[in-house]
């Protein structure tokens, strides 16, 4: 028999955000930690414009540039988040755009075998509206919040013209979360079967 598929249970919080912005997803520990940057993006969301990395200590995990070499830079693409938790890591940082550098602490808050008839990765729960591309980093989502949330704001109808609409704080997109999640986790088992079939499995 097969050793099970584990799953780890991930709360994501965007540091610096008061109230706090934050995620819970659950992730397979099979999956790249370039799979889990591509979750965080679908569970905040945020539109996947801009560079992005992890940190474990010292070492950080980055799509490699081959014109740049570092020892204390590893592959997103070929790392598994099982790496990291097996060794005992239970916290570790995410940086996405390093402009705004929205800087982000992930908890593995849980681990544990997978349910055979969910498809993961799944998006469980969160709070808040992530701040939008390019707002200028947590002082620009300050001033931004600041602009839409008063509505004699003078600078409220030129914000909501550049965001391309209302902008609510508090409000949480689960439906366009649980889309975005959703579609990796199909894309994930579409590329599980292409696998087992290649290997001439049943």
């Amino acid at each position: 028999m097969p050793e099970p598929s584990r799953i780890a249970r991930l709360r994501i919080t965007l540091d610096d955000t008061e109230p706090t912005i934050w995620r819970t997803v659950e992730v397979p520990l099979a999956a790249s930690l370039k799979l889990l940057h591509e979750v965080i993006q679908a569970a905040m969301p945020f539109q996947n414009y801009h560079l992005f990395e992890f940190q474990e200590g010292a070492v950080r995990y980055v799509i490699p540039d081959p014109e740049w070499h570092d020892g204390n830079t590893r592959s997103a693409k070929s790392t598994k988040l099982g790496a990291l938790v097996d060794r005992g890591t239970t916290a570790f940082a995410y940086t996405y755009d390093f402009g705004d550098n929205w800087q982000h602490t992930i908890t593995v808050e849980e681990v544990g075998p997978a349910h055979p008839a969910i498809a993961y990765p799944r998006f469980l729960d969160g709070a808040r509206r992530a701040p939008p591309e390019d707002v200028g980093g947590t002082m620009g989502f300050e001033e931004f919040l600041e602009a839409v949330t008063k509505p004699r704001h003078r600078e409220r109808k030129g914000m909501l013209e550049w965001y391309g609409g209302p902008f609510d704080p508090d409000g949480l997109d689960r439906e366009t979360i649980e889309a975005g999640v959703s579609k990796l986790a199909r894309r994930r088992a579409i590329g599980q079967a292409a696998f087992v079939k290649g290997r001439g499995r049943p």
